[in-house]
């Protein structure tokens, strides 16, 4: 996520640069056709060419509105999970006591047990978020100005293995089980729930308050399948196929109906149909860009969900109900990009 007051325009240039080196070679063929090779017949009307810009214009803006939809719905699934996890602290230190046990000296201490349920909450969050930054073939990362982009930042998910990073927060005996299974964030959630029934079993926790935490654990799986279900459902390939067919098409066009429009006002006008096309060319190239990068909130471009920042801000507030105070520093920026 860019944390800064805005993109510079020499970062846009530079993520636009081969565009716009096509754009001007596609405006100066025509131009020099129709100015030094006096092929005036290659100038098409005005009228169908605004006609099919509008058209576009409309496709775009269709599909800017709908990608920036995944992104936002995105960013409330994990303000959720954020308010989720925060509930899930307090229930797991308030909820599980020794009220209804006789003899709590012959039972685990009621700290170990409340660090073990917060600190697989951690790595629950870790997992998913690892799983959510795998990439998927629709994804748009791999594209040659994406991969230039990633220099200027670090993606947490691909610096370190999830073997590694959760390792801190398991068992070995869960850390075995989870990493054996496809789907680790959901064994973890799986796992809280047996011992959840393991401690109401052992009257830690009453009836009541176990409804409460199952449902609050519920709530966990039902906002991890939202985040699957936006990684794993692409924006749909027609839209984006057919929109990106339609700007090339209006792109190509367009500097065969503005060479006769600028030829109207002098023949040495002609060669502002060059940088005039390119410029109109790259607004709606550029634009289109846009709704691409908001496509897939999780797959590790700029302006994604900040998952490993939230994780670490989620753990943080959790350690401190446990009252630890060697806690992890809170995720900084890198060249203004959280992640």
């Amino acid at each position: 996520m860019h944390i800064g007051r805005r993109f510079s325009l020499d970062k846009v240039l530079l993520w636009t640069r081969r565009e716009i080196l096509i754009f001007l070679i596609v405006s100066a063929i025509p131009t020099a056709l129709y100015a030094v090779f006096d092929m005036t017949w290659l100038s098409l009307p005005w009228l169908p060419i605004a006609v099919i810009g509008t058209a576009v214009a409309f496709l775009v803006g269709f599909k800017n509105n709908a990608t920036y939809d995944r992104l936002w719905e995105a960013r409330k699934i994990w303000g959720a999970i954020v308010n989720s996890s925060r509930t899930w602290g307090i229930m797991t230190r308030d909820f599980i006591t020794h009220d209804q046990v006789h003899d709590p000296a012959t039972l685990e201490p009621l700290a170990t047990i409340h660090q073990r349920l917060i600190y697989r909450h951690v790595a629950w969050l870790t997992a998913l978020r690892y799983q959510l930054r795998q990439p998927r073939n629709w994804e748009n990362m791999t594209r040659s100005y994406n991969r230039e982009i990633r220099v200027f930042y670090d993606v947490p998910e691909y610096e370190k293995s999830l073997e590694e990073v959760i390792e801190p927060y398991l068992s070995k005996e869960d850390l075995h089980y989870v990493l054996s299974k496809k789907n680790r964030a959901t064994q973890l959630i799986s796992l809280q729930s047996r011992e959840i029934k393991e401690l109401k079993q052992r009257g830690l926790i009453d009836n009541f308050r176990h409804v409460e935490v199952m449902d609050l654990l519920r709530d966990l799986y039902t906002q991890q399948g939202k985040c699957e279900r936006i990684k794993n459902f692409p924006y749909p390939r027609q839209y984006s196929t057919i929109s990106l067919i339609f700007i090339w098409v209006f792109i190509v066009l367009l500097p065969f109906g503005m060479v006769q429009e600028f030829a109207k006002l002098s023949e040495h006008l002609v060669w502002l149909t060059i940088p005039f096309a390119t410029l109109v060319s790259w607004v709606f190239h550029t634009m289109d860009k846009m709704g691409e990068a908001s496509e897939n909130p999780f797959e590790g471009g700029p302006n994604d969900i900040p998952m490993a920042a939230l994780s670490r801000t989620i753990e943080i507030d959790l350690r401190e109900m446990l009252d630890e105070t060697d806690l992890p520093q809170a995720a900084q920026p890198t060249n203004q990009i959280l992640m």
